[in-house]
């Protein structure tokens, strides 16, 4: 599982473009994807790797964040970087749930009903402003994002593989959403925030549209194979038992916890376990350690609890009480060398 860097033979001359070129060429795709994406992205690696990590093990994304702060430009980058086929569907509160699986078609020549594809026939999804439909259009999504199918009169119809759907909703405005069942929310492997970035990232963000938008000019740089060979190769990273015994403990606290009416269920700790071994992966460990747990565990657990009223009315925050458990649960040891700390 050792990735190694192609080296220059003895007396080669290789410039450092050339260099740079070797290095990006040999890096594992899941890398490779990150850097092509952080050129339009600025300044959000760390999102953009558990972005790409989430991806790579098979789940899904909810973004949520006020608007500008890249949501949309982060899923068009990913699928560009990709060379993906990508569908972005506006969510309105008219939207019907034919609007995305498709709809049969009466073709009067032949007399037969054909299948019309809807958007959801794409390797990558941007649900814009998932929050704005109703809960029957919502629901429409249930399928496809767990079976990776669509249900159309009666007939099962296959997604793309990769299917990847990257969510976004606004937590600021209230007037006009339907706020997403905790059943669909459970079908997010994990949720995330852009957030605004600092005046320097912002002044090279604004430089870099000086003459056109660098998305303009991404080519792909991962195919279609990579994401599926990393997909099954990403399972072979090492977790140990007692890290695997951490994993579960922190979930299992989330459902005692005195503030929590519903807490985290078996499928966040599946869901830690996969994000975990698939940062490990692109980062270039072959085991997880306890620190990335730790590190990854509020973007798998914190949008799956749900709070009793007190405590909602308390201004208490699911992050808060996750950050009290994180640090009541009992740290294991590894007994494999420590990693490097990586920033994830």
């Amino acid at each position: 599982m050792a990735r190694k860097l192609a080296q220059p033979t003895r007396g080669q001359f290789v410039s450092e473009e050339g260099t740079k070129e070797q290095r990006r060429n040999t890096d594992p795709p899941g890398l490779r994807l990150v850097d092509n994406i952080e050129k339009v992205i600025v300044g959000k690696r760390s999102v953009i790797l558990r972005v790409v990590a989430a991806m790579f093990a098979g789940g899904h994304v909810l973004l949520e964040d006020v608007p500008g702060t890249g949501k949309t430009s982060l899923a068009r980058s990913l699928a560009k970087s990709l060379g993906a086929s990508f569908n972005r569907i506006q969510f309105t509160p008219d939207l019907l749930p034919s609007d995305l699986t498709g709809v049969s078609i009466y073709n009067q020549k032949t007399q037969e009903f054909y299948f019309r594809e809807g958007p959801l026939f794409a390797n990558v999804i941007l649900a814009d402003e998932i929050n704005r439909a109703t809960p029957r259009t919502q629901s429409a999504l249930l399928e496809s994002m767990e079976e990776q199918t669509v249900t159309v009169d009666g007939v099962t119809h296959e997604l793309p593989n990769p299917f990847f759907v990257l969510a976004t909703q606004n937590p600021v405005e209230q007037h006009g959403v339907y706020q997403l069942p905790e059943a669909q929310l459970d079908r997010f492997l994990i949720r995330v925030s852009l957030g605004y970035t600092s005046q320097a990232e912002e002044r090279r963000i604004v430089e870099s549209q000086k003459l056109s938008h660098p998305i303009n000019d991404l080519e792909p740089v991962v195919s279609i194979e990579d994401i599926l060979n990393e997909t099954r190769s990403l399972r072979e990273v090492t977790v140990e038992p007692n890290v695997s015994d951490y994993i579960v403990k922190i979930v299992t606290a989330t459902r005692e916890h005195r503030e929590v009416v519903l807490g985290a269920s078996a499928r966040a700790s599946i869901s830690l376990y996969r994000l975990c071994q698939s940062v490990a992966w692109i980062t270039g460990k072959t085991f997880v350690t306890p620190d990335m747990v730790k590190k990854l565990a509020p973007a798998v657990i914190c949008h799956r609890l749900m709070l009793k009223p007190q405590a909602r009315i308390g201004g208490v925050q699911p992050e808060q009480i996750l950050e009290e458990i994180l640090n009541q649960v009992e740290v294991p040891v590894v007994r494999m060398a420590a990693a490097a700390a990586g920033d994830f």
